[in-house]
């Protein structure tokens, strides 16, 4: 069967706007990965029932967004910061709660920043005040290294993975039963996975903008293919 893949989307609330009151949005790549997989692409906005949503689900997709309100990780916000809008924060932090333990989660960027902040962690804000450079915003190709005996080093079937980076933040430190599985040359953790449960892998970079990579295409074959697994063994229980 084919999976369903809840995609949380991006918001921007305005309540001033009496025709639309805001807008929902997501970059077309997204779910155009999912469905090159085999799965099946769900929008899912932040005003959503997660608790239901969560027994419909074979697999969640984190996309990237803008900056987590530092107040989440018990800092104030750096000026450098653009913040996310706290209703899909908010709604992310309840699906979080309500998904099962064996349900696949892949987070790009921002939802790799999530899932660190969601399980206790916290983020480097601005990272050219630690770097001194700014080479994670433009969009380069960059080679990562990929740590031996990890899930992510198992599902892409190499050492190393290329891929673009678009951020200013990343992971500081690890949050509860979160391991870090790549670093970029300079030291920025570039990727996260949970050690208690089956697949829950957060990267910092931008898998879907080069999904012309093999070992790019492998990460949502394989998070697709484990959502396929997980639909098959809810059904079973369920039957």
């Amino acid at each position: 069967m084919k999976p369903i893949i809840g995609i949380t989307v991006d918001c921007t609330q305005d309540p001033s706007d009496t025709r639309t009151r805001g807008k929902l949005q997501l970059n077309w790549n997204y779910a155009q990965a999912i469905s090159d997989a085999g799965g099946i692409p769900v929008l899912i906005p932040p005003m959503a029932d997660m608790e239901a949503l969560a027994h419909v689900i074979h697999g969640w997709l984190i996309p990237g967004g803008d900056d987590i309100d530092a107040c989440r990780f018990g800092e104030e916000n750096h000026p450098k910061v653009s913040l996310q809008d706290p209703a899909r924060f908010e709604g992310e932090e309840k699906l979080w709660k309500h998904v099962s333990s064996e349900m696949p989660v892949l987070g790009i960027c921002y939802g790799c920043q999530f899932l660190n902040v969601a399980r206790g962690g916290t983020l480097i804000q601005h990272l050219p005040d630690v770097l001194g450079h700014e080479n994670h915003t433009g969009g380069t190709l960059q080679e990562y290294q990929v740590e031996p005996g990890s899930k992510l080093e198992s599902v892409i079937g190499a050492d190393s993975i290329s891929g673009k980076s678009y951020h200013h933040q990343a992971v500081n430190a690890p949050g509860r039963n979160l391991r870090v599985v790549s670093k970029n040359e300079d030291g920025t953790v570039e990727a996260i996975e949970a050690t208690d449960r089956p697949w829950v892998i957060g990267v910092q970079w931008h898998p879907e903008r080069t999904l012309q990579d093999d070992a790019t295409r492998r990460i949502f074959d394989n998070f697709v293919a484990a959502a396929a697994t997980y639909a098959e063994t809810s059904l079973a229980v369920r039957r």
